[in-house]
């Protein structure tokens, strides 16, 4: 084994009286990538976060080159060449690049308080060099995509001579060539002697870029070792306590012959051409494209958050007015959308509250119209429990303070709470374990049991093929193809979306 760069001894925290880290013995090694995995809520990011200062253990000791780390802020953690790259980018989109870079410590003319652009400029072009970005480093972040901005984070972390860097969920908002860049410059960085930590649900690119493995169950180190010894079943067995023999519940038995949600000729000019789409009572139907195919812009046009131009949307027979979202609430249509800490929740606000937020009018008391707080609170700490979030109390603690596939339980059983006639469901286990997404898998299908439809839109065709009855693929802002389960064919389905015949592709 190489050399020890950084260790964990004994380290525990506790949220809430919870014990989220339990003893933690964990190393780091230099030129060495740790692939560190767990269901969320494991303790993965807290681990991460007491390392970099952000939190204090409670117990234990931490070293770094076999002196004590004892970090008192994020600031030390930089000062002691520890970067972070988070699944959420913390980049100022209205400054430039090599702005962005030296945001925190900006070179000088000298002693004068005056940033000496040309030093900034000619340093930020040799770390883009570095790591293969191809911009100028006075172009604004705005123009880049997210693996563009990605690699400015790196570009970050490598101008304050980060020895170890840790990745958390890096890939869930790139393409597969920007994923693949990226994977470039992280063997380039181990090569140079960099230790780093990688944190993904997407076992197989753990699988692909670590030499060890670390996996974290409720807050304690449950296995440690070589890659090699830890084939995607054992990862998964040890992620959950348990074999999963299948990473999808059974599709519920529950399609109705009463369309509930249809959509008839709806356009609007770049973005959607005459769709046409039905989902049944009890049926969960599948959406899947390429990345720009127009998946998202048409269901926030079929929820009303965006405008179209024509055709119209009906609910259970009733059709909803174009552009408002009250009333498609109203008329039973719920919306989770693929970014559920802006768009989803409250998160300063406690979990039951984020749950109860939809259903608010249904728990105003006559006349008055004021909130019965105990009811209103009673049904959602029974969703909460009904949905298995783990949390202290759902009636103090922040749904910021949660994992992302807690959050995003959170998130369902807001729309839960309102009861649904149709649910459409954006990208809702990007980020979450593979455990917290069978969970998800059997929320949906339970609420299809009850009579639901359901519209689920995701960018892993596995997955669609796994919980669907039915998959439609749209391609530039057309539906392309429509596919029941007993026709689902990764080969047809992929055909279509790149909009050629299985014959053209052959050829």
């Amino acid at each position: 084994m190489t050399n020890t760069l950084f260790s964990f001894s004994g380290i525990c925290k506790a949220f809430f009286g919870v014990q989220v880290l339990d003893g933690i013995d964990l190393e780091l090694h230099s030129g060495r990538v740790l692939g560190l995995i767990g269901e969320n809520g494991a303790g993965k990011s807290t681990l991460m976060n007491v390392m970099g200062g952000v939190l204090r253990p409670e117990r234990g000791t931490m070293r770094m080159e076999g002196r004590l780390y004892e970090p008192k802020g994020p600031a030390d953690a930089s000062a002691s060449g520890i970067g972070f790259i988070h699944q959420e980018l913390n980049l100022f989109t209205n400054l430039t690049i090599a702005e962005n870079i030296f945001i925190e410590d900006f070179p000088r003319l000298g002693w004068l308080p005056f940033i000496h652009h040309r030093r900034m400029a000619d340093r930020a072009r040799e770390l883009l060099a570095d790591i293969g970005l191809a911009a100028s480093p006075w172009t604004p972040v705005e123009r880049l995509s997210p693996g563009e901005r990605q690699l400015v984070e790196i570009a970050k972390v490598l101008a304050s001579d980060a020895r170890i860097i840790l990745f958390d969920e890096p890939t869930t908002s790139l393409t597969a060539k920007e994923t693949a860049v990226l994977f470039d410059v992280i063997r380039r960085l181990k090569a140079r002697g960099v230790a780093i930590v990688y944190i993904s649900h997407i076992l197989s690119d753990v699988v692909a870029l670590s030499d060890d493995i670390a996996v974290l169950r409720d807050g304690a180190l449950v296995a440690t070792g070589r890659v090699e010894d830890f084939p995607i079943p054992r990862m998964i067995s040890s992620m959950v306590g348990r074999d999963v023999k299948s990473i999808f519940p059974p599709p519920p038995q529950s399609v109705r012959e009463a369309a509930i949600l249809e959509v008839r000729g709806l356009s609007q000019p770049g973005v959607a051409r005459n769709i046409d789409l039905a989902v049944h009572s009890g049926e969960i139907v599948g959406m899947f494209g390429l990345m720009g195919a127009g998946r998202t812009e048409l269901v926030r046009m079929i929820y009303g958050l965006d405008p179209y131009a024509e055709g119209g949307v009906t609910i259970a027979g009733k059709p909803l007015p174009g552009g408002d979202p009250a009333a498609s609430i109203v008329g039973g249509l719920a919306f989770v959308t693929e970014n559920r800490r802006e768009e989803g929740l409250l998160m300063s606000m406690p979990i039951a509250e984020n749950i109860g937020l939809v259903a608010l009018p249904g728990y105003a008391r006559p006349y008055s119209g004021i909130i019965d707080q105990k009811r209103l609170y009673d049904a959602a700490t029974g969703i909460a429990t009904d949905l298995r979030i783990k949390a202290a109390s759902y009636l103090r603690q922040s749904a910021k303070s949660l994992s992302g596939g807690n959050q995003q339980k959170v998130v369902i059983g807001k729309w839960l709470m309102a009861r649904p006639k149709v649910l459409i469901v954006d990208e809702p286990t990007r980020g979450i374990d593979v455990g917290a997404k069978f969970e998800v898998y059997t929320i949906l299908g339970n609420l299809a049991e009850a009579g639901s439809g359901i519209l689920f839109i995701s960018s892993e065709l596995e997955e669609l093929m796994g919980v669907a009855h039915r998959i439609v693929v749209m391609n530039r802002g057309e539906i392309v193809g429509s596919f029941q389960r007993s026709e689902f064919d990764r080969e047809r389905i992929m055909a279509a979306a790149f909009r050629q015949s299985t014959e053209e592709t052959a050829a």
